[in-house]
């Protein structure tokens, strides 16, 4: 029975009999594996490496414990609806994301709504307020199109859009780095960013792009995102909402583009075990319905693109190699949790926008962040609002109904709309390991492990970027890069 593109053993059991059988495998020669490659974990990165070694004509087998691939941004089927784990939005600056949907067949045009940058809050009488902040239409370079929407922004003093106007100068002119890192809070204060520039626009930023509060995340990476987006010029700038579910964007797609090029997908297979075979050859030893039960198999390179505490007790079984540098960088990154909120009204309630911002006050109960309208994005899914909290361990605390509650409330209150307050009914879905803590200074994995033939990919490995999408596409690319040269 074969279940991979490489020689199939029984479950270990008998050492002689497995050390037999490994030496026969490696002086048959390389004629059946030397281009078969392992990828385990069927998120973005995982599914970027395997179609990016698929196109370069390796035999991939990607391997996904759970039954729907997209990882950390999934489709999840729940009592209610099919929906997302969470809410994301991409930037025109993701050339790589755009790229790799273009080439397994995703059309990003019919898949995205595209935006201009926006940064707006419900502004009605009664209201709590906010700002209205919007990029031009027209493709105006920058820092022109920044100044324009200062101008025609709403909800801004004069000390607001001067304290930004120098802050994106002084920003560009340092070429959006720093000598040392700091906080994103430290560095606000050092250009004398007003208070309320802050609470509407750097906090808000900071946790949507970093997932990890002002107080306690790098101003280098933060730098990083404004430069790809108050800084970019028009398109890199735009935002990219999606349309359709988050693993029909592209893990899903990815999976047909495997397959259509000669490798395989099993979901519902689980890697439990890695074995170095006198250095040139692993052996994965992989447990589930998928593979019959419990099967080993070989292959001559592996991408490990699980999360980073799976991926470090992979690479820490692997016996007589030593793993301790890449282990120590895996266990190091701190998990980052978001909670979205779905709340179904009646199908024939929706906003004015696609999205809004919204004032937070974690002391008031007052826990939403960005409020999405999901019937603007599908029709299918009329009078749905996702409401994202991000690095929320304390909203995750709460009880599901008390939290769905308090966010619908915030809701009525900020659009002067009672019927907000009021939802059908609750979905309240908690990512606890979403990103890892973006804090100043973090020494990120590399890609290469040291050992020959293995490779980490994963949102995050190094990179200038935080833990988006885009960071796990491109270290999916480079994983691959890194065997396709091996």
């Amino acid at each position: 029975m074969s279940v991979a593109d490489g020689a199939v053993v029984d479950q270990p059991g008998n050492n002689a009999a497995d050390n037999a059988a490994e030496k026969r495998l490696v002086a048959k020669g390389d004629t059946d594996i030397s281009r078969s490659i392992a990828v385990i974990g069927g998120g973005w990165a995982g599914c970027t490496a395997a179609v990016e070694l698929a196109r370069a004509g390796f035999k991939v087998t990607l391997f996904e414990a759970a039954r729907v691939l997209g990882g950390r941004a999934r489709r999840i089927e729940t009592d209610r609806k099919l929906l997302d784990n969470g809410q994301h939005i991409l930037l025109g600056a993701y050339s790589e994301t755009l790229r790799v949907m273009q080439l397994v067949g995703v059309d990003p045009a019919q898949a995205l709504l595209k935006l201009p940058l926006q940064m707006r809050y419900p502004r009605v009488a009664g209201g709590p307020g906010g700002m209205d902040f919007v990029a031009p239409a027209m493709p105006l370079p920058a820092p022109l199109h920044l100044a324009v929407a200062l101008l025609r922004s709403k909800g801004l003093d004069r000390a607001d859009k001067l304290s930004l106007l120098r802050f994106s100068s002084t920003a560009r002119w340092m070429g959006w780095q720093l000598h040392q890192d700091c906080t994103v809070t430290e560095l606000l204060e050092r250009y004398d960013q007003t208070p309320r520039l802050t609470r509407l626009l750097w906090r808000p930023l900071c946790l949507a792009a970093l997932n990890t509060p002002p107080e306690r995340a790098s101003a280098q990476v933060f730098l990083a995102v404004l430069r790809d987006s108050l800084g970019a010029r028009r398109a890199a700038s735009d935002m990219l909402v999606p349309r359709v579910d988050l693993s029909a964007l592209l893990p899903e797609a990815a999976a047909k583009y495997i397959e259509a090029n000669g490798g395989s997908v099993r979901t519902g297979a689980k890697v439990q075990a890695l074995r170095s075979i006198e250095g040139r050859l692993w052996q994965a030893d992989i447990s589930g319905a998928a593979v019959g039960g419990m099967w080993s198999t070989y292959f001559n390179g592996v991408v490990v693109a699980t999360g980073p505490n799976q991926a470090a007790a992979l690479l820490h079984g692997i016996a007589g190699c030593d793993t301790s540098a890449a282990c120590a960088s895996l266990i190091a990154l701190e998990p980052e949790t978001i909670t979205t909120v779905y709340l179904q009204f009646a199908p024939d309630i929706r906003l004015d926008l696609p999205f809004y911002a919204l004032l937070d006050d974690a002391d008031n109960h007052e826990w939403g962040q960005f409020v999405f309208d999901r019937g603007q994005l599908d029709p299918a899914q009329a009078g749905l609002l996702a409401v994202v909290i991000s690095a929320s361990a304390s909203a995750a605390a709460e009880q599901q109904d008390l939290l769905a509650e308090a966010v619908a409330v915030q809701l009525a209150v900020a659009f002067q709309r009672p019927e907000l307050g009021r939802p059908q009914w609750f979905k309240v879905i908690t990512e606890k390991r979403a990103t890892h803590a973006s804090t100043p200074g973090l020494v990120r994995p590399a890609n290469a492990t040291g050992l020959p033939g293995l490779v980490l990919a994963g949102d995050y490995t190094a990179s200038d970027y935080p833990a988006t999408i885009e960071s796990a596409v491109r270290s999916g690319v480079a994983a691959a890069r890194l065997l396709k040269g091996a």
